[in-house]
């Protein structure tokens, strides 16, 4: 299988910005499993902004551009070193990619990416991407990483897409203030009542949410392709998807007959 896993910030870091290092490495061992397995894994990784923010000791995530983007140049720095270190220790070579809107939008650039991206997996290299944050801006900017994860997939024929987040799935209600709150198993149309579903955005240091998760899921199965939401703090759940266990809140892509 081709696989992208989306990971978010919430997952890499705790909520200092500081590398939450026990996770890392378990969720790195897996993905390295599920290489060893014969399986195409590109991840498209948060946590550059909040790995920066961390490393300057900054108390919360800056407002203004200038910061966030010198935050986002030194956590992206930090991120790949741990990703590299990391993954070298189960023998695999990783690539950076960095992107913006614009890269997408033009057809030359979009080409160039495809290019790459599959001689990368041709040559058994993982793609590690991110937004570029140091250089986006409001016109030339994805927005999040959801939605690149569902681009990349899209991009790169993608059997599946997995956005790692804090939360299990997609829930009836909000799980943290509601207890009767069930757990979607499969979704097969985003429907207007299950984008109703969709609240706001979870961490502080994160710049997503339900609702761009559901907009993810928007151009994935339009795409035929399917995406799981699943619980990033349990990096074994990554296993039991590749198990065909129910993990999550699957979304059913739309098969072309």
């Amino acid at each position: 299988m081709r696989i992208v896993i989306k990971i978010g910030t919430s997952t890499l870091t705790h909520k200092t910005g500081r590398i939450n290092i026990r996770r890392v490495e378990e969720l790195c061992k897996v993905i390295s499993d599920m290489k060893n397995a014969g399986n195409e894994v590109i991840l498209v990784s948060s946590g550059a902004i909040g790995m920066g923010v961390g490393k300057l000791n900054m108390h919360e995530k800056p407002q203004d551009i200038p910061t966030k983007q010198a935050a986002a140049a030194i956590g992206q720095c930090e991120l790949m070193y741990l990703y590299d270190k990391q993954f070298m220790n189960y023998n695999h070579t990783i690539a950076q990619i960095l992107l913006t809107g614009r890269d997408i939008d033009d057809p030359i650039s979009n080409e160039n990416f495809h290019n790459t991206m599959n001689r990368l997996l041709e040559l058994d290299v993982m793609p590690i991407i991110n937004e570029n944050d140091t250089v986006a801006t409001d016109e030339i900017s994805v927005g999040d990483n959801d939605t690149l994860g569902a681009i990349v997939a899209k991009t790169a024929e993608a059997d599946l897409l997995v956005l790692l987040s804090d939360i299990d799935g997609l829930y009836t209600a909000d799980p943290r203030d509601n207890e009767d709150a069930q757990l979607l198993d499969l979704v097969f149309s985003i429907t207007p009542e299950i984008e109703k579903l969709a609240g706001t955005k979870g961490s502080e240091l994160a710049t997503g949410g339900m609702v761009t998760k559901l907009n993810a899921a928007k151009i994935v199965m339009e795409a035929g392709i399917d995406m799981i939401i699943t619980n990033g703090t349990k990096p074994s759940n990554l296993y039991h998807i590749m198990d065909g266990e129910k993990i999550g809140t699957r979304f059913i892509g739309r098969k072309n007959a």
